[in-house]
């Protein structure tokens, strides 16, 4: 889920540094909307390194359930001067599989971008595709520093909440670094809440990332989907500051292939959803 927009050649560097300013108190992304107080007493019934290991371990049955499932991918990435959108890049794209099980992308509707200060990336798109939904899964632990926060109420849900950094950064590898709210029942990722790091700034090629919030619905009553992307981030490029706003929706989920079912370690998971 690294987001990683690339500056365009612009001359009004005065005029970016200008609006910066006043943008920085304007864009944020906020991690704590719908979040009741945080509770940081440590979990009465379980430990914190049990909770991690299970929810690590629900994260590869998620992992795999979903290339089992055809969505709709929305993205909407917005430049903005003050209030205003002055640029806009668009794509609605089916996520579809051929008989084989291949998977396909089938663009449905992607006007033309009237970006003016950044440009879209393949790196953005391999965000949107495999970093904004975060995944943490068993083989993923060993690359991270997981520190328990506490517990709190996320809308309807009661969650542990944890934070999480990488132990050490490798070259050409991109890491997520923020806070993630884990259910108490299902033990299964509901929200993730950071950025993916680090930033990529070379001479003329400055890829940066802005801080995104992802939200999950559980799916077919077992697993707990990404739906809901968000970002509002002022991106400062060493040329002056760029306001983003970007929402990507997950919508339409459906399973593929209704006679495979989804196991982990041999073993199939509780509550499988209905053929």
């Amino acid at each position: 889920m690294m987001h990683r927009f690339r500056l365009m050649e612009l001359g009004g560097f005065l005029l970016l540094l200008a609006i910066f300013l006043p943008l920085r108190a304007l864009a944020d992304t906020n991690c704590e909307e719908g979040n009741g107080p945080l509770k940081p007493a440590q979990p009465q019934s379980i430990g914190s390194q049990d909770i991690i290991q299970k929810f690590a371990a629900k994260e590869e049955v998620f992992k795999e359930a979903r290339n089992h499932y055809t969505y709709t991918q929305e993205i909407i990435v917005q430049e903005l001067d003050g209030d205003t959108v002055d640029g806009e890049f668009r794509e609605t794209t089916d996520i579809l599989y051929d008989d084989q099980g291949k998977r396909l992308e089938e663009v449905k509707f992607a006007p033309q971008p009237s970006l003016k200060r950044i440009l879209m990336t393949r790196e953005d798109f391999d965000d949107f595709r495999h970093r904004l939904p975060f995944v943490l899964t068993t083989e993923d632990l060993a690359q991270y520093n997981i520190l328990y926060a506490g517990q709190q109420g996320v809308d309807e849900l009661q969650t542990y909440v944890f934070d999480i950094a990488p132990k050490h950064i490798d070259k050409d590898k991109r890491y997520f670094q923020g806070r993630i709210w884990v259910d108490n029942h299902d033990f299964q990722i509901v929200k993730t809440c950071g950025k993916n790091v680090p930033d990529i700034r070379k001479k003329n090629n400055e890829n940066l990332t802005p801080k995104f919030v992802t939200y999950r619905e559980q799916i077919d009553g077992e697993y707990w989907f990404p739906t809901y992307t968000r970002a509002d981030d002022v991106l400062q490029f060493s040329t002056g500051g760029v306001h983003v706003r970007e929402v990507v929706k997950y919508s339409n989920y459906r399973r593929f292939g209704v006679k495979s079912r989804i196991t982990f370690k041999g073993q199939v998971p509780d509550n499988p959803p209905p053929k």
